[in-house]
């Protein structure tokens, strides 16, 4: 046996010429000339040390030791085709993988649409959307398990991510008709102070946000209620059970229809942001790519 042979070229032509049996047919397939095949299958057989065709009728066949080594070049480079066809599937967006993360609330009242879109335009893409609050969205996001994050402010802008605003939110306090003496008045924030109010437990973005604005207008909210979602105070708002304080979205079903109203004060709460973040260290796929021309 001679040498290793280093180039693959010589590899692919024997392929050609093996799957043809003819060195015209293969020169055809290829666009290459005869004598160009003809001359590669001759350097393959001298690094190889090894005879691998032998003259047939109308062409060429394999000899053992050719047959031998086709059936390895074959399965390699039937995998380079698959390959080259699987990437090609990709550039088209017909195959491929998307990774999102995504808080519920900018899932339901912002990226789920445009996932629906996407879906329908390009079935083959997967998209895996990994549900998590904003500061677990950033992390995965900085460590590359995200292709991009779909979050609401305010948060800590972390490393590098880039930041850019697709919409925006306002948090409110809502109230049913047990409450019908604050509608259409404009009230001072400290009057929270002396309202049954109903709030999310535990440390999320929206109470943070509520908690630090009060805070600087000598406000500080004693919730008589604190419950896990946002969709269970609106529930519990609906019921008269106290005043809820929520991202609008959360009661737009109810405050159009009257079964909830919104309170006003002297003050307004400042507007937030949906968000979609990326890390531009992270290159993006063509289908992550065309989700964010989408968004």
């Amino acid at each position: 046996m001679g040498e290793t042979v280093n180039n693959l070229e010589y590899y692919k032509v024997f392929y050609h010429v093996a799957q043809a049996g003819s060195l015209t047919a293969a020169a055809g397939e290829l666009n290459i000339s005869q004598p160009a095949v003809s001359q590669s299958v001759k350097q393959l057989e001298t690094v190889l040390g090894v005879k691998l065709f032998t003259r047939a009728f109308k062409g060429v066949r394999l000899t053992a030791e050719g047959e031998l080594l086709y059936g390895y070049v074959a399965k390699g480079y039937g995998q380079i085709l698959l390959g080259e066809q699987k990437l090609q599937q990709m550039i088209n967006l017909e195959l491929g993988e998307i990774h999102i993360g995504a808080s519920d609330m900018t899932l339901r009242f912002y990226l789920l649409p445009y996932l629906e879109q996407f879906h329908e335009k390009y079935p083959g893409i997967k998209v895996v959307v990994s549900n998590a609050p904003t500061p677990e969205t950033l992390t995965n996001l900085e460590e590359g398990k995200i292709d991009f994050g779909v979050v609401s402010t305010p948060f800590e802008k972390k490393g590098e991510l880039e930041t850019t605003f697709v919409r925006d939110i306002d948090d409110v306090f809502v109230a049913g008709r047990k409450f019908i003496q604050y509608k259409n008045h404009m009230l001072d924030l400290k009057e929270l102070e002396q309202m049954p109010l109903i709030c999310l437990e535990g440390v999320t973005s929206t109470g943070s946000y509520i908690n630090s604005f009060l805070l600087k207008n000598h406000v500080i909210l004693r919730p008589e209620f604190e419950l896990a979602t946002s969709d269970m105070i609106v529930q519990f708002a609906v019921r008269n059970l106290g005043v809820g304080c929520v991202v609008r979205d959360f009661a737009r079903e109810y405050l159009e229809d009257g079964r909830l109203f919104e309170l006003r004060f002297n003050r307004i709460i400042p507007g937030r942001h949906f968000c979609v973040v990326t890390n531009p260290r992270n290159p993006l796929s063509m289908a992550a790519k065309n989700m964010l021309a989408l968004l």
